[in-house]
């Protein structure tokens, strides 16, 4: 073999092992994106399964407060069809809208000392409280992970390797406005 030949066979092995090196850190980075969705989602199903004892507990003392209930129960199926449907903007929506249901309940149990004492509800609001606080430090992980996906999908020449093995973008898990502004505590505790 001449010289050329082996220079040009050294130099393809090279770009293979290079392209074989992006491939493999891409796969990585895809699969670490879903194995943080997949920790969100256990935390979702968690909070999904408790929600409707916090629901039934405070029924029992807050008969007037059907429209709060009944929009936290909405709430949640919208969450988890989101988190099913993998809609990462339906799912920062129908986020939104829980967490105000459950602000609101929260500031109206204020108002049925009973509902305040009953042990369930301090145990529920207790356990929801501590996923809510789970699911906020996951969100967190898996916002980094897709942010290091996308950059990487992006960056030369990852890109080339990406496009041709059809890597794909993932999409952030972003919150409303409204999710973001302070709290109105005059307007939880008046309603």
């Amino acid at each position: 073999m001449e010289l050329g030949t082996l220079i040009i066979l050294a130099v393809l092995a090279v770009l293979l092992v290079y392209v074989i090196f992006i491939y493999n850190g891409l796969v990585s980075l895809k699969h670490n994106v879903a194995k943080a969705w997949s920790n969100i989602e256990v935390l979702l199903k968690q909070r999904h399964d408790e929600l409707p004892k916090l629901v039934e507990v405070c029924k029992q003392y807050m008969a007037y407060e059907k429209d709060t209930l009944q929009r936290i129960i909405e709430a949640r199926s919208r969450v988890m069809q989101a988190g099913q449907a993998g809609d990462m903007g339906a799912l920062g929506q129908a986020e939104t809208q829980l967490r105000l249901g459950l602000g609101q309940l929260f500031a109206l149990a204020e108002n049925y000392p009973q509902l305040k004492a009953d042990e369930g509800f301090q145990h529920l609001r207790a356990r929801i409280s501590q996923l809510e606080n789970s699911i906020s430090d996951r969100r967190e992980v898996y916002n980094e992970s897709v942010n290091l996906n996308n950059i990487r999908i992006e960056q030369f020449p990852d890109v080339l390797v990406a496009r041709a093995f059809g890597f794909r973008p993932f999409e952030l898990l972003r919150f409303s406005e409204a999710e973001k502004a302070d709290v109105d505590m005059k307007r939880l505790f008046s309603a």
